[in-house]
């Protein structure tokens, strides 16, 4: 499976891919601190991001937690990742939540990649209901989740508790699969 939008291709997680994810951790570790704390501390090191790598590869095979990378074409560095996660296949909806790289900030690349990424959960997974959780400050991701047409739901009080802060409140964001009358 390869989603594609030039000049860029979204791709599930490889083994291959662990040294790229260590240096794209790495290089955005500001960046991934405060909301991906998991992601940041797994791979920080080539070593810790081969057993990422691996334990993700494994996820994704067996429907856990699905991790795609964002490359551009022919490229093997990578540009964000974004996760299809906290799935529940009873009630048929998951979260998306995704990161990008510094050098690759407001070329829309997240916006397109969550919209292919959105479209491809409904029809393949046959999920009804997609969310995103991002804090109020986060204007980036909001305007991600606006224009992939998310709707605000409700503010989740003290639903994300990053490192060395207290609990925060988040913005919850909802899209919902065309419902056939």
């Amino acid at each position: 499976m390869q989603l594609h939008f030039e000049p860029y291709n979204i791709v599930p997680i490889q083994a291959k891919d662990a040294w790229h994810i260590c240096n794209f951790v790495v290089a955005n570790e500001d960046r991934l601190k405060r909301y991906f704390p998991v992601t940041l501390r797994e791979n920080l090191t080539p070593d810790l991001s081969k057993i990422f790598t691996e334990k993700k590869v494994k996820e994704f095979h067996s429907k856990e937690e699905f991790l795609f990378t964002i490359k551009q074409n022919n490229e093997t560095q990578l540009v964000g990742l974004i996760y299809l996660k906290a799935l529940d296949w009873n009630k048929k909806h998951g979260e998306l939540a995704y990161c990008i790289g510094y050098p690759f900030e407001g070329k829309g690349i997240t916006t397109n990649a969550v919209r292919l990424l959105s479209d491809y959960a409904f029809e393949t997974f046959n999920l009804n209901t997609l969310k995103i959780i991002v804090h109020k400050s986060n204007l980036a991701s909001i305007k991600v989740a606006e224009k992939c047409n998310f709707t605000w739901i409700k503010t989740l009080k003290k639903e994300h508790a990053p490192p060395g802060e207290p609990p925060l409140d988040m913005e919850l964001y909802e899209l919902y699969n065309k419902i056939e009358t």
